[in-house]
C-alpha cells in the first residue's frame, strides 16, 4: 500500500474517532436537544400559524413567560453537575415573592431595599443547604426537601393573603417594553405590532452568560465537574470538595433568588400556592439539556433548551385547548426519554473506554 494511501485511510480513521468522541460525549446530547426544540418549534410554527405563532413575538413571549426558570434551571444545573439536587427552590420562589409584595405593598420599604433583602435571605438560604449537605455530609434530597416544607410553611407564616404588587418602582419595570427592531407585523384588525421583550428576560440571558462562563472558563467550573465526576479522585487531586459543594449550594441560593425576583415581574403578586412544581420544571429542564442526575456533566445551554422545549410543549397543549394536565404527561415522557438515552450513552462511553 502507498504511502498517501497510508495518509488517507489515517485521516479517515482519525476523523472516525473524532466523531465518535463527540458522539460519546455529552455534546450529542445538547445537540439532541436543540435540535428538537427546532423540530418542535417549527412545528407548532406552521400548525398554529392562523393565531401567529409564526411571528417573532410568539417566541419572545416565551422567553418572557420563563426568564425565572431559565435562570432557576441554570443554578440547578450547577447543583446536578456535582451529583446534587435542590427540590426547595419552588417553595423559596413563593416565600421570596411573597417577602417582596409583604415588604412593598404593606411595611413600605423601598424597592430596591426588599430586593437587596430578598437576594440575601437566597444567599443565607443556600449557604445553610450546603453546609449541612457539604460540612455535615447530609442527604442533598432530605435536605432541601426540609427547606421545601420550611420555605413554603414561612410563606403561609408571611401571610396567607394573596397580594399584588403595585409599587412604582416595581411596575416601571415589570412594564417596560423593549422594542425589537424587526418582526413587526398587522394584525386582523389592521394594527401594526413591534415585537417586545420585558426587561426580566435580558436580566435572565444575563445571568444565563455569567453562570456558563463561570462553569466552562473557570477553575471554579472545572473544579464543579471533576467533583461530579467523582468525589474520591477529586479529593486525592487535592480539591477542596466541601468548600466548593458550599460555594456552589450557596450561588444557587443566589440563583434563586435572583430568578423569583424575574418570576415575581412576572406574577406582579405574592401567593401562597404560586410556583408549585417549579423544581420539577428546573430539574426536568436540565435533565433534557443534556445534565444527568449522576452529575460530572452539564451545560446551562442545554438547560435553556429544555426550558424552552417545555415552554413550547405548553404552548401547543394550550393552543390546542387540552387540559393543562396533558403537557405534564408529555413533559414526563420525553424527560423519561432522555434519562434513557443519558444511560445508553453512558453505557457506550464505558464500552468504548475498555474497547
Amino acid at each position: 500500500m502507498t504511502e498517501s494511501a497510508n495518509k488517507f485511510l489515517f485521516a479517515i480513521k482519525s476523523g472516525w474517532n473524532s466523531v465518535k468522541a463527540k458522539f460519546y460525549g455529552n455534546n450529542f446530547l445538547l445537540l439532541i436537544t436543540v435540535v428538537l426544540f427546532i423540530i418542535m418549534y417549527t412545528i407548532e410554527m406552521f400548525v398554529f400559524k392562523s393565531i401567529n405563532y409564526d411571528k417573532l413575538q410568539h417566541f419572545l413571549d416565551m422567553l418572557n413567560s420563563n426568564a425565572g426558570l431559565i435562570v432557576i434551571a441554570s443554578g440547578m444545573t450547577m447543583v446536578l453537575i456535582i451529583g446534587g439536587i435542590d427540590i426547595s427552590v419552588g417553595s423559596q420562589v413563593a416565600m421570596y415573592c411573597m417577602m417582596l409584595a409583604v415588604m412593598m405593598e404593606r411595611q413600605n420599604i423601598n424597592f430596591y431595599v426588599a430586593i437587596t433583602i430578598v437576594f440575601i435571605t437566597g444567599i443565607v438560604f443556600g449557604f445553610v443547604q450546603g453546609w449541612l449537605i457539604s460540612y455535615l455530609k447530609l442527604q442533598p434530597f432530605i435536605v432541601t426537601l426540609a427547606g421545601m416544607f420550611f420555605a413554603r410553611g414561612m410563606t403561609a407564616v408571611i401571610t396567607a393573603d394573596t397580594i399584588s404588587i403595585r409599587n412604582a418602582d416595581f411596575a416601571a419595570i415589570a412594564n417596560k417594553k423593549l422594542i425589537i427592531p424587526f418582526g413587526s407585523y398587522i394584525n386582523k384588525k389592521g394594527m401594526t405590532l413591534e415585537p417586545f421583550i420585558h426587561p426580566n428576560v435580558v436580566l435572565a440571558i444575563a445571568g444565563l452568560i455569567v453562570i456558563y462562563i463561570l462553569l466552562s472558563r473557570t477553575r471554579f467550573g472545572r473544579n464543579v465537574y471533576a467533583i461530579g465526576g467523582g468525589e474520591q479522585s477529586s479529593m486525592l487531586m487535592g480539591l477542596n470538595v466541601r468548600l466548593t459543594k458550599l460555594i456552589v449550594y450557596t450561588l444557587n441560593g443566589l440563583l434563586v433568588a435572583f430568578g423569583a425576583f424575574l418570576f415575581c415581574l412576572n406574577s406582579s403578586a405574592g401567593n401562597v400556592e404560586q410556583a408549585r412544581g417549579f423544581e420539577m420544571n428546573a430539574v426536568a429542564a436540565a435533565v433534557i439539556g443534556g445534565t444527568p442526575l449522576t452529575g460530572g456533566v452539564g451545560n446551562v445551554i442545554g438547560s435553556f433548551a429544555g426550558v424552552m422545549i417545555q415552554e413550547t410543549i405548553n404552548s401547543f397543549v394550550r393552543a390546542m385547548s387540552m387540559s393543562s394536565w396533558w403537557a405534564m404527561i408529555f413533559i414526563a415522557a420525553l424527560l423519561a426519554l432522555f434519562i434513557i438515552l443519558q444511560s445508553v450513552f453512558a453505557a457506550m462511553r464505558k464500552k468504548a473506554r475498555k474497547g
